[in-house]
């Protein structure tokens, strides 16, 4: 069998903190856990390589010092792990504000992009993050987006642009989270829009979750885009596979980013964070996606890896803490993780 070493398989502290931690919602698991998690998982003695990071409390602030990145990357290093891609908390809750909003809610959009920027800029002179992306999305709902959807989508791509000045400044690249909870971002006719708007692909890209495009594939929030009928048969496969084709080959060309994950075809939401595609464990049996298949059409063209690809993440958002804190759990994820690199990756 084929083993690769490249891309570098990573897992995402997020899912500590992502649905947690309000009202009504399970308690956030510590970074220093979900690190634990990623650090202590083996397959065969394959480990996790490193770790995609939220850049929000209790994890690590998006105003965070210096000091506080330090410590933050003496935390991977002793672990044996690199950072790759940071989320910036573009939200209005964390600070942040809706990129179509013109005056006040730009100014912060911004605002947080830029700290984001500086801390993926910090950890890379540190020697830490050798790879990633900062990732955003448009910090608004689909329903805001469509009470004007070509003015909205005029102003979103105003503001990723001069997102994009900012990122150029720090020499990070920014990516786009493509799911259907953001307007303007929330299908894959709108994303491609928004993406050809700003039209910066040097500096704007795609970050495709296999859990949130399957969405797009059943036009979730934008049922005109729909590439799946309703009650789609999961078992037609020749069907599903030229929906997913129609979808990577708009997507794949604007991908920079990369999540490896499970999705059930339903929507899913937990404490305040909003109804996206479920994410399930690697080997749910409902799941949808026969994940190594369907990676490949992201990870690969032609049957040639796309080597911009340094590093693929795990995303499991809103899994029960009683998960999370079952070793299987990650050792499943690892397992699959592999699995997808030897079978689209490559040896360097």
């Amino acid at each position: 069998m084929k083993v690769n070493n490249y891309p570098k398989l990573h897992n995402a502290a997020w899912p500590g903190v992502v649905g947690k931690g309000s009202p009504g919602a399970e308690p956030f698991i510590g970074l220093d856990e979900m690190l634990d998690f990623t650090a202590n998982a083996s397959v065969n003695g394959v480990k996790f390589d490193g770790f995609d990071l939220f850049l929000y409390d209790p994890h690590i602030s998006i105003d965070a010092s210096d000091d506080d990145l330090k410590r933050l990357a003496d935390k991977a290093d002793s672990r044996n792990l690199m950072i790759g891609s940071v989320v910036a908390p573009v939200w209005g809750p964390t600070g942040g504000g809706s990129a179509l909003d013109e005056r006040e809610g730009r100014q912060n959009f911004l605002t947080q992009v830029e700290k984001g920027c500086h801390i993926a800029k910090t950890l890379r002179e540190m020697g830490i993050r050798p790879y990633g992306i900062v990732r955003i999305d448009t910090a608004c709902g689909a329903a805001d987006w469509l009470k004007d959807p070509i003015g909205n989508q005029r102003k979103i791509a105003d503001t990723l642009s001069f997102a994009c000045d900012i990122a150029e400044d720090h020499g990070e690249q920014l990516a786009a989270e493509g799911e259907i909870c953001w307007g303007g971002m929330h299908s894959w006719v709108t994303m491609v829009d928004l993406l050809e708007r700003v039209g910066r692909p040097e500096t704007l890209g795609f970050q495709a979750d296999m859990a949130h495009t399957l969405l797009y594939l059943m036009g979730y929030n934008a049922p005109e885009h729909a590439l799946l009928p309703e009650g789609f048969d999961w078992k037609n496969t020749v069907a599903l596979d030229e929906a997913y084709m129609k979808l990577t080959d708009e997507l794949r060309p604007w991908t920079i980013d990369f999540h490896v994950a499970q999705n059930d075809g339903t929507v899913h939401g937990s404490g305040s964070h909003d109804k996206t595609g479920r994410h399930c464990q690697a080997k749910d049996p409902n799941g949808k996606l026969d994940i190594v298949k369907r990676a490949g059409y992201w990870l690969q063209e032609g049957g040639t890896p796309h080597r911009q690809f340094r590093h693929i993440c795990w995303d499991g958002c809103m899994f029960p803490n009683s998960v999370m804190t079952n070793p299987q759990t990650w050792n499943d994820i690892l397992e699959t993780m592999i699995n997808v690199r030897n079978a689209h990756g490559w040896r360097e």
